[in-house]
């Protein structure tokens, strides 16, 4: 408890001179406790200064995926993030959120890791997760509605996720249907989510987004498979990113997500997906569950953020599951 307390009075007056005595009076330590205190935070990653005469300087912080640094960058939230659970590394920030949803965890909690090891994406697929390069995020969320208000929940993540990474960094991510952020033409964020609905009643008893976002990665920090595919905002900037800051970000945009999402207020959510989606215009490939194929162009989405498509017959259809291969993007060029 005192290296936290040290540490947020060092971070209230950083880049200024806090003498040991300051300290030790105010938080009611000790001398000795308060040099403990310093030396462990240093050992933390903090770089704090010390000088005789004028005391000890808080003039660097970890990119670390901690609490206390996540909540140095985070408001006070309305209920995403209120509860946070932080891990050096765990197996799937989703398995785990699904397992602590089972024994009561608060609606909003959120669990960030610094890596995982059996990390998830859709259709069972693994999601690289190394560690200190990404931030690995999902969001147990117990919303009162009926399942069918729900089923645009991952793309509207996508917005919130859009919005977050613009505010940080200063650009915009694309969004190929339905749920990979993309820039250069290649995949930045995988989008998990799942939910467990009561067998008797139908009532939603949790859903759980989980948000996978590439951020210091290097081409050696991917497969071979995966390196031609993916990107990271390092890769693509030219300069590292505050993951601390980041994280930050994306539980302040779900939880403005999430009450729009319970409010009905989410037409602003679906104005900017339709911008922001790079499918549109595009001839792609339908991949579909049963693992049929089709080619086809992508026109619009619909309300329900279904895929608007033109056959080659000059029919159209409504693609509401499966994934859209862009030409020209992730290496397809059929």
């Amino acid at each position: 408890m005192s290296r936290q307390t040290v540490l947020n009075l060092l971070r209230e007056h950083s880049g200024a001179y806090l003498s040991g005595e300051r300290i030790s009076q105010q938080l009611e330590l000790s001398r000795t406790a308060v040099w403990k205190a310093v030396d462990a935070l240093r050992r933390d990653g903090y770089t704090i200064e010390a000088s005789s005469g004028l005391g000890y300087c808080l003039t660097g912080t970890p990119d670390a995926l901690t609490e206390p640094e996540i909540r140095s960058f985070l408001s006070s939230t309305e209920c995403v993030g209120r509860k946070l659970l932080c891990f050096d590394e765990i197996g799937s920030t989703n398995t785990y959120a699904k397992e602590i949803a089972l024994t009561g965890a608060a609606d909003g909690t959120v669990v960030v890791a610094d890596c995982q090891t059996a990390g998830r994406g859709r259709m069972g697929r693994e999601f690289q997760s190394p560690g200190s390069k990404g931030i690995y995020l999902s969001a147990l969320l117990r919303p009162v509605l009926p399942p069918e208000r729900l089923l645009s929940v991952t793309a509207l993540a996508g917005v919130a996720v859009c919005r977050a990474v613009e505010q940080v960094c200063g650009v915009r991510p694309g969004i190929k249907w339905t749920n990979d952020l993309v820039l250069g033409g290649r995949k930045l964020c995988g989008i998990l989510t799942e939910l467990l609905l009561e067998g008797e009643s139908g009532q939603v008893q949790y859903l759980v987004v989980g948000i996978g976002l590439n951020v210091l990665h290097g081409p050696e920090d991917f497969s071979p498979e995966v390196e031609a595919m993916a990107t990271s905002l390092f890769r693509e900037l030219g300069r590292p990113v505050s993951r601390p800051a980041l994280a930050a970000a994306e539980i302040r945009e779900l939880d403005r997500l999430y009450a729009a999402l319970c409010s009905g207020q989410t037409d602003s959510y679906l104005d900017e997906y339709r911008r922001a989606c790079v499918t549109l215009g595009k001839e792609v490939q339908l991949l579909r569950p049963d693992g049929s194929r089709e080619h086809v162009t992508a026109l619009d989405v619909d309300d329900q953020f279904g895929l608007v498509v033109r056959r080659d017959d000059g029919t159209s259809a409504v693609i509401r599951s499966g994934e859209a291969s862009v030409r020209g993007m992730y290496g397809y060029v059929e």
